[in-house]
């Protein structure tokens, strides 16, 4: 289960590194804000690789190394891109970076995060009012942001 869960993240973690890239290329301050959030973020995700293989196995150190590979993915991301597109950056390529990679996590969400929430509570007691929530922080960290910068 615990590899299972850090080849999902790994996965999961490609795109992020993509877009910390490009977002700092845009705006080095922007991109700081979103590689720091990004990098709270895998804490949790870091757990739930980690937590499966000590439980498996015993070893903190092969639990730890696990959860360290899978967060990899996302320097291994920036540095990709950085090599692929370094030279050819330009308006339109900001415009499909940012399009495939929100439409990548878009379809995470509405594909396995919302199926998965609602198998966990099928009476859609909480699933609901948690989506709009985080939605609605969302939307206050945009606008906080935009008036920060």
């Amino acid at each position: 289960m615990g590899l299972t869960t850090a080849t999902a993240l790994a996965i999961h973690n490609f795109p992020e590194g993509l877009a910390t890239f490009v977002a700092a290329l845009e705006d080095p301050f922007s991109g700081a804000v979103l590689a720091i959030a990004i990098g709270a973020h895998n804490i949790p995700e870091g757990l739930c690789v980690a937590l499966p293989i000590y439980y498996g196995t015993g070893s903190r150190w092969r639990g730890f190394f696990w959860g360290v590979v899978s967060g990899m993915a996302e320097p291994v991301a920036a540095i990709l891109g950085w090599l692929v597109l370094a030279t050819t950056l330009s308006l339109e390529v900001y415009a499909v970076l940012f399009g495939l990679v929100s439409g990548i996590m878009v379809m995470i969400s509405l594909k396995e995060l919302l199926p998965t929430a609602h198998r966990y509570d099928p009476e859609d007691a909480v699933v609901t009012y948690c989506a709009i929530v985080g939605m609605g922080v969302m939307a206050l960290s945009l606008v906080l942001f935009k008036f920060s910068t």
